[in-house]
């Protein structure tokens, strides 16, 4: 039929206004023939501009009212249509917001009239009223028109505004509790001698359980069977399963009209791996031995829908007490949240910014938060055991364990998320939590949403508002309660009780919960600035310390740490404003006692914990400052606690940089290069030892003999330091060398170098706030029986004579770190032609060296100790790794110049490059050398004093688990996978050192 075009351009223009994007598609649509009762309708062109995307609302009703069966059928739609705004608002509702449900509702016509009806009754249907509306379905096919058929009821009145989108996930579920109980009764009928033999529970778990269901979803259960009475146990379980799995296909098994939904077991006991049915006393079992934290945390759902109702109570109140004793388990909370950020993790990147329900800010973080709180409160609160995530959420804010306004708006945006993820699922019934990128999907979803001025923009901005609400809240949600017990400053709000506040701090891990609120009480109450941002502070910093080994040391550090500082006008400012470095402090409070004493020495260092700030100076411009505080200072001893106070910053700022590295932060993952790290940490370490040594020597210098001292004299590095590898435990290895001035008697030089290594001695070990630094001269020649001091003369005529193949050998390490450049040079000249020999060593030399290492395995080890484990003398160890690579070395060095290192990492590598070792070698070594050094510095970080060995307290090995990134619960894993690394190096070693 033609269109006049004077009245063609006037509905053109009038299909504009109501909303149409293609008006001469719905120009072409309303020109059909079966349209034309309605054409020139206002009232029904008002209508379909009022639908999400009246273009799909008026497809969906010509294909509607071109497929009813005759004209009379037709007349029927049309004119009740016109005549009865219900039906119009609820059938253009549904066309115009679900593709899915258009298609069929042209394949089934006559649907439409399930939409007629509108009594108060049908407002809001429950399990029985859908039971009668699936009663007629004999098998899966039509249990799937008839499901849809009820589908479509529920849509129209969510799409209308008639249900909140609370009551439209309810009724979602007791569709699926509905649909599971037709489902099972078509099973039982198909088998009844299976029937006979058992009773069967269907439990649902998840969204269905949690009377909160989406419109496509899996629906989670659980399957519980019994025998009946006189029945053989096994036999009935048989059967049970068959019967379950014949539900199970009845419901998922695509069928001309579709599918319904998959049936997901696999949160039953062992998952897919185990039987899909088994009975109470199996399940009680299980979860008594082998349940993990998740495994109870899903069973807060838990809720009977189907089969034997008395064995469906049974299972849900036998199981309980589990439940809600879940919060006593170890590492409960930290277990709960690595659950979720593995969650997290596993999205891809391109879609984390557009996933609703797993993303941050999404679903889940309201699910996890509010679940978590139950399972800690709900032992001793009864009220809090709902499975419905609103409901549970409200209980919470009424008992005083969330924040009323908190609570409030995290109900806000969890009702928002639902909704849009509603909408995106309705328009094709397909499973998906992405919001879209398609500009017209955005805004047929906006518009659902009652956004009609610009729906994209306003949806986005919707989106991004409540996104943000939850990443805010979902961890203040759990913290935020224990602020507001001690602060007292709403006396009528409901709070948590002290017990409750207990509870909660024991289920983060903390041992001390009474000083733990008695320091939060100290840091958050009043009403004065300083405790005000404190209060904004905390939720934040107590999860951070919860995500470490001892939450209790952290807290006490930031206590003694704002005590300290809480006067100064930027300290608060700076945590407030740059969320680095208050993460940063909360790391580094948390890890282990050595970096907090060093900060509490000197708490201004906090402003050093900015990300930039962290990185590690060079060894030039650290000697400069050193250099420049001793030359103001007073006297000797002022001018060495100035070097030392630079040496503590430095350590405190080396310590910090190592441990963010390690545990990685929210913004930034942990170090992925743990030899890049090692070979910073150990670095930095000896630049700051070198800098320390060269003021220390100006100021023993400049207070005994002015300008000039009567001998020039060097410090060279020796062992780890010499090798830029020292640890946080490490003494200074060096030797002295001295020469005397032109005209100075030698005696005169001698007795001045030796004051000087006396006084530097001194100095350096003064009792202060600042930590020793130990200087060792051990590795000189005749030891400790020798002078301290040689001259480079003294140094040529012992090595000539006296030199045993272990000094040559610990000369490979030897390197200038301070004093007089030009005799440094000399020395480093003279031992040169030792520690690098012309062809090598010879075969006593090797049989030499090989004795002494295997004497020193014997007879240096401390008694009692594990040698698989001990870091330095165990199988597979530092030693282990240095004296091959230092034998290669001596061998080698003479002929391969990447040898003439004194760095163990940069001289494997070069035995690699040289072909001495092959690839997989190389890096076996270097692994376990890597390991076993960053272990001794985890074990000094951890316990604030140096150790070989792994710490034997649980809580200390927990921390030194906690820096290489295994969670609570895993430090066994570190153990193993020690001894497997460096059982591994031991047969290189056996291989090239011992050449076995």
């Amino acid at each position: 039929m033609s269109v006049p075009q004077g009245r063609r351009s006037s509905l053109f223009t009038r299909l504009l206004r109501h909303g149409f994007t293609d008006p001469s598609a719905a120009e072409r649509l309303l020109a059909d023939e079966a349209m034309d009762a309605v054409r020139t309708d206002p009232v029904m062109l008002d209508a379909l501009g009022q639908a999400a995307d009246p273009d799909l609302a008026l497809l969906g009703l010509v294909r509607l009212v071109e497929a009813q069966p005759e004209d009379t059928a037709r007349r029927e739609l049309l004119d009740t249509l016109i005549a009865a705004k219900p039906l119009r608002d609820r059938l253009l509702g549904v066309l115009g917001s679900s593709e899915a449900l258009a298609d069929h509702l042209a394949r089934h016509p006559g649907d439409w009239q399930a939409l007629v009806t509108y009594e108060p009754q049908d407002l809001h249907p429950g399990v029985e009223e859908f039971e009668r509306g699936l009663a007629e379905a004999r098998d899966p096919v039509a249990l799937r028109v008839a499901y849809r058929r009820c589908l479509l009821s529920i849509a129209a009145r969510d799409v209308c505004g008639t249900t909140q989108v609370d009551q439209t996930a309810a009724e979602l579920a007791d569709l699926a509790t509905a649909t599971l109980r037709a489902a099972l009764a078509m099973a039982r009928l198909a088998a009844p001698e299976d029937d006979r033999l058992c009773r069967l529970a269907v439990v649902a778990m998840g969204k269905c359980g949690g009377h909160e269901l989406n419109y496509v979803s899996d629906v989670d259960v659980i399957f519980v069977g019994e025998p009946r009475e006189g029945a053989d146990e096994g036999k009935a379980v048989q059967a049970a399963t068959r019967l379950a799995s014949h539900l199970m296909r009845i419901c998922s098994e695509t069928t001309v009209e579709g599918s319904i939904w998959p049936v997901d077991a696999n949160l039953r006991p062992e998952g897919r791996n185990g039987p899909l049915v088994r009975t109470l006393s199996s399940h009680l079992a299980y979860y008594q031995r082998w349940a993990k934290t998740w495994e109870f945390q899903a069973l807060l759902k838990a809720r009977p829908v189907a089969g034997d109702a008395e064995l469906g109570a049974e299972y849900v109140e036998t199981l309980a007490p589990l439940v809600w004793g879940a919060a006593e388990r170890e590492n409960f909370v930290p277990d709960v949240q690595k659950m979720r950020r593995r969650v997290v993790d596993n999205i891809p990147a391109a879609e984390l910014d557009r996933e609703l329900k797993l993303g941050p800010g999404g679903l889940r973080d309201v699910e996890f938060a509010v679940q978590l709180l139950q399972l800690v409160h709900g032992r001793s609160d009864r009220s809090l055991r709902s499975g419905t995530t609103l409901d549970a959420l409200q209980a919470l804010a009424a008992g005083g364990y969330v924040g009323r306004v908190d609570a409030t708006q995290l109900d806000d945006a969890y009702r928002f998320l639902r909704t849009l993820e509603h909408r995106i699922q309705l328009y094709k019934l397909r499973r998906t939590h992405l919001l879209p990128e398609d500009d017209a999907d955005l805004r047929r979803i906006g518009r659902s949403l009652g956004l009609r001025r610009e729906p994209i923009t306003e949806l986005n901005r919707a989106w991004r508002r409540h996104n943000s609400v939850v990443r805010r809240l979902h961890e203040k949600l759990f913290y935020q309660p224990l602020l507001d017990a001690v602060a007292q400053l709403a006396p009528t709000e409901a709070r948590l009780s002290a017990e409750a506040a207990r509870e909660r701090l024991v289920a983060l891990g903390y041992a001390d919960p009474a000083s733990a609120l008695r320091h939060l009480e100290a840091l958050a109450s009043g009403v004065s600035r300083k405790a005000a941002i404190q209060r904004t502070l905390l939720p934040v910093l107590l999860g951070w310390f919860a995500d470490s080994a001892d939450p209790d040391a952290g807290l006490l550090g930031f206590r003694k740490v704002s005590d300290a500082l809480g006067q100064t006008p930027w300290y608060l400012r700076l945590l407030r404003d740059e969320g680095t470095v208050a993460e940063n402090l909360a790391r580094v409070l948390s890890a282990g006692r050595l970096a907090p004493d060093l900060l509490m020495r000197a708490p201004e260092a906090v402003n050093l914990l900015g990300t930039e700030a962290l990185d590690p100076r060079e060894r030039g411009a650290l000697e400069q400052e050193v250099l420049a505080a001793v030359s103001r200072a007073a006297n000797g001893e002022q001018a060495v606690a100035a070097a030392r106070a630079v040496r503590r910053r430095e350590l405190f700022r080396t310590t910090a940089a190592d441990i963010v590295a390690s545990y990685g932060t929210e913004e930034s993952p942990a170090a992925l290069d743990p030899g890049a790290l090692m070979d910073r940490t150990g670095g930095a370490v000896s630049d700051i030892t070198a800098a320390t040594l060269a003021g220390t020597l100006r100021a023993v210098v400049r207070e005994g003999w002015g300008d000039t001292l009567p001998t020039r004299f060097a410090v060279i590095g020796m062992g780890r330091f010499g090798g830029h590898e020292l640890g946080y435990g490490s003494d200074a290895d060096v030797l002295f060398v001295h020469e005397p001035r032109e005209g100075v008697d030698e005696h005169e030089a001698a007795q001045a170098a030796n004051q000087v290594v006396a006084e530097m001695r001194r100095l350096l070990q003064l009792p202060s706030s600042d930590p020793p630094l130990l200087i060792d001269a051990d590795l000189r020649p005749e030891g400790r029986s020798g002078p301290l001091v040689r001259t480079l003369a003294s140094y040529a005529a012992y090595y000539r004579r006296w030199s045993l193949v272990w000094e040559a050998q610990a000369l490979l390490r030897a390197e200038p770190v301070a004093g007089d450049p030009d005799l440094a040079a000399g020395f480093v000249e003279l031992i040169d032609p030792l520690r690098y020999p012309v062809e090598g060593l010879g075969d006593d030399a090797v049989r030499e060296i090989r004795r002494l290492k295997a004497r020193m395995e014997s007879e240096r080890m401390p008694r009692g100790s594990d040698p698989t484990l001990h870091t330095k003398l165990g199988r597979g160890g530092l030693s282990d790794v240095e004296w091959t690579v230092q034998l290669l070395q001596l061998q080698h060095a003479w002929e391969e110049p990447g040898l003439r290192t004194t760095r163990t990492r940069e001289a494997l590598a070069a035995a690699h490059a040289a072909g001495l070792l092959a690839t997989e070698e190389a890096q076996i070594l270097d692994e376990a050398w890597v390991l076993a050094a960053r272990v001794r510095n985890a074990v000094m970080l951890v316990r604030g004093r140096a150790g070989d060995t792994f710490p034997s307290d649980s809580r200390e090995l927990a921390a030194v688990g906690r820096y290489f990134g295994y969670g609570p619960g895993h430090v066994g894993d570190l153990l193993e996978d020690y001894r497997r690394i460096t059982r591994r190096a031991r047969a290189v070693v056996e291989e090239r050192f011992y050449g076995a």
